[in-house]
């Protein structure tokens, strides 16, 4: 019994590939190369899934559609930049390092960096603020207390 449920849940874990057997193309070697470019393709709708592993119909659009790229006679180049050419660079999932994505590359840095430089400001001003002092009757006071409290 423990074997079925251990089975059950390595099948829920496993990547679902939502590629459908009539989106196959016959030779091996062209649908080989499909697979192996899309998993560098984004799907636009999920975001952040290869084509391969959507389930959107526009997914199924662009598999459809790299794979009369390649039956045409496209290289992997042709028909990756086919789809960049429609989509723009939002549909690799590596996009390049130009002016237009550079934002995309360096955002995650600068992010860090202002957290790191607000953190340490915040750091340098809690140790340089004084501590509160008191005036000599608050002293004379405190002592007091502190007097009646040991005895």
């Amino acid at each position: 019994m423990k074997w079925r449920l251990a089975l059950a849940f390595a099948v829920l874990a496993s990547p679902a590939f939502a590629v459908l057997p009539n989106e196959q193309l016959t030779d091996p070697k062209l649908e080989a190369r499909a697979r192996a470019i899309s998993t560098g393709l984004r799907c636009v709708v999920c975001q952040n899934q290869t084509i391969d592993d959507s389930d959107a119909e526009l997914a199924h659009d662009l598999r459809v559609l790299l794979r009369q790229r390649l039956k045409a006679g496209d290289t992997d180049q042709q028909a990756i930049a086919f789809l960049v050419n429609r989509y723009g660079d939002y549909i690799l999932l590596k996009p390049p390092f130009q002016t237009e994505t550079l934002l995309l590359w360096l955002g995650p840095l600068l992010a860090l960096l202002a957290g790191a430089v607000g953190v340490g400001s915040y750091l340098r001003r809690r140790r340089n603020d004084d501590p509160v002092s008191f005036t000599p009757e608050e002293q004379a006071r405190l002592a007091g207390l502190l007097k009646d409290d040991t005895t």
